[in-house]
């Protein structure tokens, strides 16, 4: 292989091994403001959006030890790879393949797992990584909150009990002084 060859291998070699996922594309019929408007929209969420000959993809896919992307590698061939998350970047490319009418996803990998075109399209619609994330922390969340909870009733107990005792006592007594007032009020009449 010529210098230039291997030196394009060694760059596509270096980005798959960097990127968590890489979801292969066929461009066939997109015009240059088209495929900037894509590149655009993938840059957005961390992505990158490149055109690859097919025998350069195959030999630096099987040097990353990836899964052979065997029929998905003929025609046209463009790649998606990122460094943050696969279902934004396939979000991107389902809408834009809706919106044009010609690109087409092909197959893809995601951690050293071979995807289907359909496989991608279902990762689209997942929720971001992020929002995962947040949802993932509010439900190792609750169970502590509600530990917490059930922890501090048994004091909540003890407090209303002595809470009522307390208003029990002070009552009894703000009783005794009512009445007790009644009986001076009569004897103070009888003294004069």
């Amino acid at each position: 292989m010529r210098h230039e060859k291997t030196y394009i291998v060694e760059d596509l070699l270096s980005r798959l091994k960097a990127s968590p996922f890489l979801i292969v594309t066929d461009y066939h019929g997109l015009k240059v403001d088209q495929f900037s408007d894509l590149r655009t929209r993938l840059a957005g969420v961390g992505a990158k959006y490149t055109v690859v000959k097919n025998t350069f993809l195959t030999r630096a896919s099987r040097e990353a030890g990836m899964p052979d992307l065997g029929t998905a590698l003929n025609g046209q061939t463009a790649i998606v790879t990122g460094d943050k998350d696969v279902s934004a970047a396939a979000k991107i490319l389902r809408t834009f393949a809706n919106e044009s009418k010609k690109l087409t996803v092909r197959a893809g990998v995601v951690e050293s797992s071979l995807f289907t075109d359909k496989q991608l399209d279902a990762l689209a619609d997942l929720p971001s990584k992020e929002v995962l994330q947040s949802q993932l922390l509010g439900l190792l969340q609750t169970p502590a909150s509600r530990l917490l909870a059930t922890m501090n009733e048994p004091g909540r107990g003890i407090a209303s009990l002595l809470a009522a005792y307390v208003e029990k006592q002070g009552g009894a007594s703000a009783e005794g002084d009512t009445a007790a007032a009644p009986a001076e009020a009569e004897a103070a009449p009888a003294a004069a």
